[in-house]
């Protein structure tokens, strides 16, 4: 199994990234895909989530309206479109997955994203 961010970068205040992460080793298409971020001295907390159908998204309100996460159940890629940068959104960034059972989870091994002037 296999979870494989891209994208991360350097961008400025107001400027936009896209992050990627590709999947392989498990059935992509049965897995809720959710970006998580990390940033220094700061817990692991939830950005974004899409389920597996494509049906539902939810957001971290910090991210609400600047944000969009989106998938490709044909490319097993989950991606996550981030406008409006701010300095605050600075962090390392995970992929995860989760499926139906307890121990389908899986976490990519993050990329990171600065958003400095």
């Amino acid at each position: 199994v296999q979870l494989v961010e891209s994208g991360g970068g350097l961008a400025q205040p107001g400027g936009s990234l896209r992050l990627s992460c590709a999947a392989s080793g498990f059935t992509f298409s049965r897995y809720r895909m959710s970006w998580f971020r990390q940033g220094t001295g700061n817990g692991r907390e939830l950005v974004a989530t899409i389920s597996s159908t494509d049906e539902h998204k939810t957001y971290n309100d910090s991210v609400k309206g600047r944000f969009t996460i989106s998938r490709d159940n044909a490319k097993n890629t989950v991606y996550l479109q981030m406008n409006r940068l701010k300095p605050e959104d600075t962090a390392v960034y995970y992929c995860h997955a989760r499926g139906f059972f307890a121990s389908e989870v899986y976490w990519g091994q993050g990329t990171q994203v600065t958003v400095s002037s």
